[in-house]
């Protein structure tokens, strides 16, 4: 791509014969790097409760928060000619008589702000009128609660704010000729239709002061700004001025990438990576903890829209997201943000939307720290962080060899073990009331695999920092571990590997994409002599043109598709469902076993390339069906999914 150019991904509308789902199931996004976003759908419907003009992230407690709702515009349903991406920033077109006027949107960076632009692209001059619509609310509370009766809108010298108790006030100005219409009574029903297909309540109450007439007439347009910041702030830059802005530090992205992701696809994949990596202004203790040391805070959204930081998700994707991307200072910061957090030998596996504290409950987050900080030193060259980190790399390992929380530990035979009842420890964690849908209790397949990696890097972290005595003691663990997963994990039966052993129930023979990361992480577990079968079976079985299946066909509890109530969709969330990022292990292990095919293993993410354009436009789905059409479902940007995807696209570039 050139120097002054930015990727433009348009998505199909219906009927103009391309292929994919089309603007009917296509969602946008727009990110502001503190947790914050603004988000909808391309046809211009509110369809959950999460969509929102502007989704504030505010310190805890309040957290994430729906402050403007929408902005409708009193336009046909019928004239909308195109929806594009123009370097992440959505771009409408909208066409009636002898009138075109395009729409933008952009969020001025770690501001909780947003600038919707119009411009009149055809005709002498027109009148637009737009209407805020508002439920100041959490943006996971249901709709249905009753829309307040203490909202108060009122005019100031910089516009208007509109407020109420408890709640930061929004601010409204506008840039450009444009008059005020009062209608305080206003009232307007909504469905939100995806909230009610996925079994909840879907039929709220929107509040609005009125109305805005915009004169529109050539030239740079008019601007509507929408802000929670105070006035000093959210006045430092006009609204035009916001896209020269994010324009310009998307191109200082662009520059730092390395030369395979420079093409329109792997800048595209950068820009969507880009939206996950934040600085969390929830934790605000964190931040001055870190500010006075020197660092600073950085951390991963899991998904949009209502995921936050996960521990797994987090060390899964931080290779593809800031290492592929040459942003290797704030990978830094967020290794040593998760290392501060470490509890008895664990990492979180999750922080909650509005608190300080993290959840701990996971066999494998702490284990993919290791793996991600051993990548950020084969990236960077320096074994500082790991210095840095040695203490409590070694508290992590003494207290899985002498056990820790959830009944995770080292037995006798240098084997992970994990499980409590009523907990969800792997990656395969969805739960619903008391039901845990797989508990895979006992030794897991990935879990062993992870625990030798680890001991493997540590071993390597010791010997490259001068510790012979302590590296050879992790080596003969993970020499131990070794041997037992190969004599222990084996199903000559079905020539592959069991899920997990030693559970309450005995061996579980299910083939799932687990056994995938005995042979694709950088230390392998698996005797060499299995890999090509382990690689075989999972491609006959699991993988798709989105993903690898979460479990094989054949099996009584595989499901077809993700839809219906909660129970219904964690009920099938592991049990076939197609998942995205597995094919960043898929494509490792395809490589190790066809080292010179670097054009296949490219293939392999030619169907999540080509997905880009539907559902969350730019970005990458969280999940599909597990069968044709592959629907995707679940979160419409997904940190992990695109990071594999733009880690296998930039390494298959030049392996």
């Amino acid at each position: 791509m050139s120097r002054s150019s930015l990727p433009v991904l348009r998505v199909p509308l219906v009927g103009d014969g391309a292929p994919g789902h089309g603007a009917a199931r296509a969602e946008w996004l727009v990110t502001n790097g503190i947790g914050g976003y603004a988000s909808g759908t391309v046809t211009g419907e509110t369809t959950r409760r999460y969509h929102g003009l502007l989704v504030a992230a505010f310190p805890n407690p309040l957290g994430r928060m729906v402050m403007l709702t929408a902005l409708p515009e009193d336009l046909p349903p019928d004239c909308l000619e195109d929806f594009r991406l123009e370097g992440g920033i959505p771009v409408w077109r909208y066409a009636l008589d002898d009138v075109e006027i395009e729409k933008r949107i952009a969020m001025p960076h770690r501001q909780n702000t947003v600038v919707v632009q119009y411009r009149l692209l055809r005709g002498e001059r027109t009148t637009l009128r737009v209407t805020p619509v508002i439920d100041f609310r959490h943006y996971e509370e249901p709709v249905s609660e009753a829309v307040r009766e203490d909202y108060t809108f009122a005019e100031t010298e910089d516009g208007h704010v509109l407020s109420c108790e408890g709640v930061p006030p929004l601010r409204l100005r506008v840039e450009g000729s444009h008059r005020v219409i009062i209608d305080r009574a206003h009232r307007a029903e909504v469905l939100y239709a995806m909230e009610e297909a996925r079994g909840y309540r879907g039929r709220g109450t929107l509040w609005s002061p009125g109305s805005l007439e915009l004169d529109l007439c050539a030239g740079p347009g008019t601007c509507v700004v929408a802000s929670t910041e105070d006035p000093d702030i959210w006045t430092a830059l006009g609204g035009h001025e916001v896209f020269v802005a994010e324009a310009a530090r998307k191109h200082r992205l662009i520059d730092a990438l390395p030369h395979p992701l420079r093409d329109e696809t792997g800048v595209q994949l950068a820009l969507a990576a880009e939206q996950f990596v934040i600085a969390p202004v929830g934790r605000a203790r964190d931040a001055a903890r870190a500010l006075a040391s020197g660092d600073e805070v950085r951390t991963v959204i899991a998904g949009y829209h209502w995921f936050t930081d996960w521990g797994r998700d987090t060390m899964i994707a931080l290779e593809g997201l800031t290492l592929a991307t040459g942003r290797h200072r704030e990978a830094g910061f967020i290794l040593r943000t998760f290392a501060h957090y470490v509890r008895d030998g664990l990492i979180p596996n999750m922080f909650p939307n509005g608190s300080d504290e993290g959840l701990y409950h996971t066999a494998d987050a702490t284990l993919w720290f290791f793996h991600a900080l051993e990548r950020y030193t084969r990236v960077t060259g320096s074994l500082a962080l790991v210095e840095e980190v040695l203490p409590v790399l070694r508290g992590i390992v003494d207290a899985h060899m002498r056990g820790t929380r959830f009944g995770i530990g080292m037995d006798d035979d240098a084997l992970l073990r994990q499980g409590l009842e009523g907990y969800q420890l792997t990656w395969m964690d969805a739960k619903v009331d008391d039901w845990v849908v797989t508990p895979r209790r006992g030794k897991a397949v990935e879990i062993n695999a992870l625990w030798h990696n680890a001991l493997c890097a540590m071993a390597g972290f010791e010997t490259a920092l001068g510790r012979p005595s302590d590296a050879k003691l992790h080596a003969d663990i993970a020499r131990r571990s070794r041997a037992a997963f190969n004599e222990r994990f084996w199903n000559e039966r079905s020539g592959f590997l069991f899920d997990v052993v030693d559970g309450p129930d005995g061996d579980d023979a299910a083939c799932r994409p687990n056994q995938l990361f005995a042979l694709s992480l950088p230390h392998p577990v698996l005797a060499e002599p299995r890999w090509a079968p382990v690689l075989a079976a999972v491609e006959r079985e699991l993988l798709t043109p989105l993903g690898l299946r979460s479990l094989s066909r054949d099996h009584p509890d595989y499901k077809r598709t993700y839809h219906g109530d909660l129970r219904s969709r964690d009920g099938a969330y592991h049990q076939g469902t197609v998942w995205g990022w597995l094919i960043g292990p898929f494509v490792d292990a395809w490589l190790k076993l066809h080292p010179s095919d670097a054009a296949g293993a490219r293939r392999l993410l030619d169907g999540l390339i080509a997905h880009l354009p539907e559902f969350g436009v730019g970005s990458m789905a969280e999940i599909f069906d597990a069968e044709p059409p592959y629907t995707p479902r679940g979160c419409i940007a997904q940190a992990w999914s695109v990071a594999e995807v733009l880690r296998c696209y930039g390494l298959t570039a030049h392996t």
